[in-house]
């Protein structure tokens, strides 16, 4: 069987029981309501004088009434007696209850009936009697009384039900106090309708089943209860035993009084039942080790004593002797039990019994000063009247009455002063002390001050066996033990959380734990406090808060606390929570001072500390001076090798450099975690949160543990981590809070200082790369120059090891050439097959290759490593390359801080490559002379120079006229020309050298009748020839040199180059053709630029033509619609006058479409025509307002002009301006609903819209209240062609040409514009001009 089963079983078992209980107290609400009803319908009927039991017996319950009222109780003073059987009523037999209603039923009060009875000894006897209403002092005795105690009962049940019906204790009041609640209540009942005679029957055995509960578990459990807590059942099991052995008597006319012995033994249990308990509560208060647990005992002894004396008594007689008449009066003195058990039984404290004790004598005696007084008040009277008065008389209590309201309060005062005097001989001293504690406090500097003269007066005062004060501390978040003589009274600590903490937060005042027999709320911290050995809890409170609490043992000399005691210890802590607050308010500001201190000091060193290592060792002082901590770590990114490592590593508060910049197993620790999930942790146990995030723990041994991430930016960079090996420390939320301020200046810290060590490092490493290429190149010799290279690349990665590999030219294998490190001499002259290995690789791939894992590589060999013993762990290889060949490779292994090789690293040894392979090839070359480097460097600075020249414009003219210019010069030609080729010849497009010669050829072309030319057109290669004078086969006279140097596009001759010298010279051919192939680009770039030119003006000029041939037709169907339309021809009908409006409006659209696209095309080719003047703003508004005046009135809509009168004249196209605000105001027109509203506003202004353009200009703005535009429209507004998808919007005719016509004609006019729209609002349209200078 599972262990949890038995738990679950016994969780089933209560609630089943819980639910009973409930159950049973529901049953009992509805027969009190059925009761009241019951009864206030029976005070209604007639009263024939006597009560009658349920089997038509006379129960001789009644009244004596002769002095006062005889005809009140006459049947039952007529001579009834116990055992009597009613039989008839006015000659009706009665065989039930309901016979003897419906008999009364037919009669009124006054009137006469005949009773037959049986009597045992004489026999039937019939008497004739007088109904009457039933007596209202009756009432209140047979009624009122116990049916308000019952409901007093009752309600402290249901009460004990909301508070403690988990408990089986609490269970065991309930069902005690329901139970008496229905014996009580329901006892008028069995007087007279008897409708819940079995109820009351099972109700009376059931308040002595649960007393016999109650006295096995009260105030706690025996023992043997304990182990057999069945036991507890048993008194139920012979209740319900009882209550089903006397249910068939109950109605039994037969036998009438079998019941009698059945109840009997009800009334035995239930009698035995009160003693019983009143019996062990007299042995566990001689036993009972806790003397709180005695005053429990005694004030609950004395209750019950009290209270259920009268009627036991009655319940034993009558049950072991012989029945006996039952006065509901002895249920009165019941009143006083649920006050002091309940009060017992709920609280489970400190009761203060001399209060109650003192204030019971001040009642008692007043009761009996009153009821002598009363006696002596009616035989006063007597004597006066001459004959007896009754204890009803009215005069008699009105009298006593006034007399009590007169004495009842000095009698009270002198005797509650005189108890007070007897039995509080100390009070007064007391006073005197928390005066003086007070005054203490007032002075006291801090919180230890204020304990300790706490201690001191409770130790003179109380003298417990132990005392220990827990107060709160903020730091740890706990309750730890103050100091008394100098060391801390107790090592337990509680928690926020800890039960003891959250019971103390619900109590006001002192309170008693037994260790060994605690709450179930309480029962997890038993252990512990059976360790503190201490009973009394006094809770330290200021307003809201628990500040702590007072511990204390038992007396030393093992007497009780007295209640002034108590009132002493309760005013002490009441005076100390308040200054224990107000310490600690100090002690946190000051707190918070240090705390904001810390990081002002962080954020001045960061600012100021340059070293990284010098920043984190200030953030981990600082840190470690605000919250205790013995660990403390940095965990930081490497995102090249994508593992995390200690960049501070702190463990039991010492450094350890070994673990740190090493990379961490992946998975290890919770840094990790926090860093890539970017949430802090706060946890009070290391290890269990490891285990909760199923990581492994990197740490031992420690407990508390705060984790936050180093957020810079959007970028999380690592963790901060601090963490505690004391198991007594803990972390709070605030302490969190700190660390995450702290964190995120760190990680500024972080940041700033990698950059600076970053920054210094590459200086460090450009400087040393600059003086070690200046050494490169100072010097030619082919081995020294390569060991100088390979020293230099493991010196400026500051490596272990490196090698330097040249390439076989005839072979292609890979040599060791030089290498430095620990096995150098070993490898030298070793080979490597082509393309094996990381250089292989590096080799064939002319690009640098990273390695950070060797053992995971499957391109490096472990045959070098097994060869020489070093380890490689890392490498980078990057190739020495020149104009694309591979002539080497540098390769560097394992850096000295043993971290990975990164991009940086990469790009650094590639840049020394460079210089490193420039080196070796200016070596290689070092035979080469000084002119020939020369001349090189001389031709590719003219060519650099040339390039410019032929870029600098796109005309061919003269990209033609610099190429020419630049071939002669470097061919030292006399003559010659350069042309375009035809299918006619060549075209000249420039010549030098050859005067008039070439004048025919301006404007044709010439021949190609040269063998040269026709020879360089056929191959497309330059050629030199050297041309006999003789023959004259040149075109300049006496040429000797010819060169022709064709010029290709697309694969294809397009024109030629001609030079003529009259020297015989050499001509650089190689130069001729670089030169020949930039300058055909140049010329096909300017060629194709002067074709889009030309095809743009062609197209302006074809847009105005069509522009001006649709004008015109345009204009007179327009002249001839609206003259129909005026009825120039005739009277219109409606359809007639809707076709012709159609057509204008059309006949509009598309003359606004011509203008548009003309306008368009021109401004596309730079020929509009812009006429600068000074001209009047207010004019042009007026002359637009005019021109759109007539549709903005077919919409009913409204305009209005918004301009100052002075207004400044602005320089700009009068026309064009008109047409901006023509332009703005159709597009108000058009997207605005009728009856809507236009404004144009202008004001002179500071140009703060445009800073390039002119100072001051004149802000013009078109407002509408119209459809306005959507955010994504608003971003293609001036697109070209642009129509909006709104639907409202594509309502109105237009062409999505005019808004970018009139952006481009106001930055025509210096000026800019913008707008602001809100969808569906409407839309404003901003633009400026500048302002005409005088």
């Amino acid at each position: 069987m599972s262990i949890t089963q038995p738990v679950e079983k016994k969780r089933n078992f209560d609630k089943a029981l819980e639910i009973s209980v409930l159950l049973f107290q529901a049953i009992a609400i509805i027969a009190f309501i059925l009761i009241l009803i019951s009864a206030t319908k029976w005070l209604k009927s007639p009263f024939m004088g006597a009560f009658v039991e349920h089997s038509l017996l006379f129960n001789g319950v009644g009244t004596e009434r002769e002095d006062i009222n005889p005809e009140a109780w006459q049947l039952f003073n007529a001579g009834l007696s116990l055992g009597d059987q009613l039989k008839e009523i006015d000659g009706h037999t009665i065989n039930s209850v309901e016979d003897i209603t419906n008999a009364l039923a037919q009669h009124t009060p006054n009137d006469e009936v005949q009773i037959t009875y049986e009597n045992i000894e004489k026999g039937e006897l019939t008497k004739t009697i007088q109904l009457i209403s039933f007596p209202n002092t009756d009432k209140f005795k047979f009624f009122y009384v116990p049916y308000g105690i019952g409901l007093g009962y009752l309600l402290l049940g249901l009460w004990m039900s909301r508070l403690r019906l988990s408990e089986s204790l609490g269970r065991a009041f309930i069902l005690f106090a329901t139970s008496f609640a229905l014996s009580s209540a329901a006892l008028f009942n069995i007087y007279t309708t008897h409708e819940f005679t079995i109820l009351w029957t099972f109700s009376v055995a059931l308040t002595g089943g649960a007393l016999l509960d109650l006295s096995l578990s009260f105030p706690r459990d025996f023992d043997f209860v304990k182990e057999n807590p069945h036991i507890r059942r048993v008194g139920y099991a012979i209740a319900l035993l009882l209550g089903l052995l006397a249910i068939p008597s109950i109605y039994n006319t037969q036998y009438p009084s079998l019941y009698i012995s059945r109840w009997r033994y009800i009334y035995g249990l239930t009698g035995f039942s009160i003693v019983f308990f009143i019996g062990t509560l007299f042995y566990r208060g001689r036993t009972d080790r806790s003397p709180i647990a005695k005053q429990q005992i005694k004030m609950v002894w004395w209750g019950i004593l009290l209270s259920f004396a009268p009627i036991s008594i009655f319940l034993l007689y009558s049950s072991f002797v012989q029945p006996i008449n039952f006065s509901p009066y002895l249920i009165v003195p019941a009143l006083g039990f649920p006050i002091v058990s309940g009060y017992a039984i709920l609280r489970y404290r400190l009761a203060k019994i001399d209060f109650l004790i003192s204030r019971g004598l001040v009642i008692i005696s007043l009761s009996t000063i009153a009821s002598i007084g009363y006696v002596l008040i009616l035989w006063g009277l007597s004597l006066i009247a001459t004959k007896s008065i009754s204890p009803n008389n009215p005069i008699a209590l009105g009298v006593f009455i006034a007399i009590l309201a007169l004495l009842t309060r000095p009698l009270q005062d002198r005797f509650s002063a005189l108890i007070e005097k007897i039995r509080f001989k100390g009070k007064e001293t007391h006073q005197k002390e928390i005066q003086d504690f007070a005054q203490k406090i007032s002075s006291a500097k801090n919180l230890p001050d204020i304990t300790t003269s706490l201690q001191e007066t409770i130790s003179e005062n109380l003298f417990p066996d132990l005392l220990h004060i827990y107060i709160h501390d903020p730091a740890s978040n706990q309750y730890i033990a103050m100091n008394a003589e100098g060391n801390p009274t107790s090592d337990i600590r509680f928690t926020n959380h800890s039960p003891l903490v959250k019971a103390l937060l619900t109590e006001n005042r002192a309170f008693y734990l037994d260790a060994a027999n605690l709450p179930d709320a309480l029962e997890s911290e038993k252990n512990r406090l059976a360790i503190l050995k201490t009973s009394f809890f006094i809770p330290l409170k200021s307003i809201d808060r628990l500040m702590g609490w007072i511990a204390m043992g038992l007396r030393r000399s093992g007497d009780p606390y007295q209640t002034h005691e108590l009132e002493l210890l309760e005013d002490l802590s009441n005076q100390a929570g308040i200054a224990i607050e107000r310490a600690q308010v100090v002690v946190n500001m000051e707190k918070q001072v240090e705390e904001m201190n810390a990081l002002t000091r962080i954020s001045q060193g960061v600012s100021i500390t340059l070293s990284f290592n010098d920043v984190l060792e200030l953030i981990f002082a600082q840190t470690t001076q605000i919250i205790p901590a013995t660990d403390f770590h940095i965990t930081l990114h490497n995102e090249t090798g994508d593992y995390f490592y200690y960049a501070f590593c702190i463990e039991d508060n010492q450094r350890l450099d070994e673990r740190e910049n090493v990379p961490l197993p992946y998975n290890q620790g919770i840094g990790q975690w926090i860093a890539r999930n970017s949430r802090a942790i706060l946890s009070q146990d290391y290890e269990q949160e490891c285990r909760r995030l199923n990581v492994v723990p990197s740490l031992q041994k420690v407990y508390p543990w705060i984790g936050v991430p180093l957020n810079a930016g959007s970028e999380t960079i690592g963790t901060l981590s601090i963490g505690s090996r004391n198991p007594n420390t803990t972390f709070t939320p605030k302490q969190l809070d700190l660390l995450r301020a702290i964190a995120d200046q760190t990680a500024g810290a972080i940041v700033k200082a990698r950059l600076l060590e970053e920054t210094e490092r590459r200086a460090k490493q450009l400087s040393t790369l600059n003086e070690i290429t200046q050494q490169l190149t100072s010097t030619l010799e082919h081995e020294p120059l390569l060991q100088n290279i390979l020293e230099s690349a493991v010196q400026i990665l500051d490596c272990e090891a490196g090698s330097l590999f040249m390439v076989d030219e005839d072979t292609d294998e890979l040599i060791f050439t030089v290498a430095v490190g620990p096995a150098a001499t070993d490898l030298v002259g070793k080979r490597l097959p082509a393309g094996k290995g990381i250089v292989g690789k590096a080799v064939e791939t002319r690009a640098p290759v990273v390695e950070n894992n060797t053992r995971q590589s499957t391109g490096w060999s472990e045959t070098t490593d097994e060869e020489t013993g070093f380890s490689t762990e890392a490498l980078l290889a990057v190739p020495l390359q020149i104009k694309g060949n591979v002539i080497g490779v540098v390769e560097v292994i394992n850096k000295k801080d043993g971290l990975p090789f990164i991009d940086a690293d990469e790009s650094l040894l590639t840049a020394f490559a460079g210089q490193a392979a420039v080196a070796v090839e200016n070596a290689r070359l070092y035979t080469l002379t000084d002119q020939e480097l020369n001349a090189r460097v001389e031709e590719l600075s003219i060519m650099q120079r040339i390039d410019r020249e032929l870029n600098a414009s796109l005309e061919t003219d003269r990209a033609m006229r610099t190429t020419l210019e630049w071939a002669m010069r470097r061919s030292e030609a006399n003559a010659g020309f350069i042309g375009n080729l035809s299918e006619e010849g060549i075209y000249i497009i420039a010549q030098d050298g050859y005067g008039n010669q070439l004048e025919n050829y301006a404007k044709k072309a010439l021949p190609l009748e040269l063998p040269t030319m026709i020879k360089a057109v056929e191959s497309g290669l330059p050629t030199t020839t050297q041309l006999d004078p003789i023959k004259q086969s040149g075109l300049l006279l006496n040429a000797r040199t010819q060169t022709i140097i064709p010029l290709r596009r697309e694969g294809k001759v397009v024109a030629l180059i001609l030079l003529e010298s009259a020297n015989k010279s050499e001509v650089d051919l190689d130069f001729l053709s670089r030169l020949s192939d930039h300058a055909a680009i140049a010329i096909a770039n300017a060629q194709l630029y002067a074709e889009v030119e030309a095809a743009n003006v062609a197209k302006s000029d074809f847009v105005s033509f069509v522009a001006h041939e649709l004008k015109n037709p345009m204009t007179s169907i327009k002249g001839y619609t609206e003259l129909i339309a005026a009825g120039a021809v005739g009277k219109i009908n409606d359809n007639q006058s809707n076709f012709l409006q159609t057509i204008r409006s059309n006949v509009i659209r598309m003359s606004t479409l011509v203008s548009d696209l003309n306008d368009n095309s021109k401004i596309e080719v730079g020929r509009l025509r812009i006429d600068f003047n000074a001209v009047d703003l207010s004019e042009i508004i007026n002359n637009a307002v005019r021109s759109t005046e007539k549709q903005i009135s077919e919409k009913k809509q409204t305009i209005s002009v918004e301009i100052p009168e002075n207004l400044p004249e602005i320089w700009a196209d009068g026309t064009r301006v008109e047409q901006v605000l023509v332009n703005f105001l159709s597009n108000s027109y058009k997207y605005t609903q009728e009856e809507g509203h236009i404004i144009i506003g202008a004001e002179e202004a500071n140009n703060q819209w445009d800073p390039d353009g002119a100072p001051k200009v004149v802000h013009i703005w078109v407002k509408d209240n119209g459809i306005g535009m959507t955010e994504e429209d608003q971003k293609k507004i001036f697109t070209k062609f642009f129509r909006s998808e709104d639907q409202k919007a594509r309502e109105a005719p237009g062409t999505g040409l005019g808004l970018n016509i009139t952006k481009s004609l106001i930055e025509m006019q210096g000026g800019c514009t913008w707008f602001e729209s809100k969808f569906r609002e409407g839309t404003t349209f901003h633009f400026t001009v500048p302002i005409a200078e005088k």
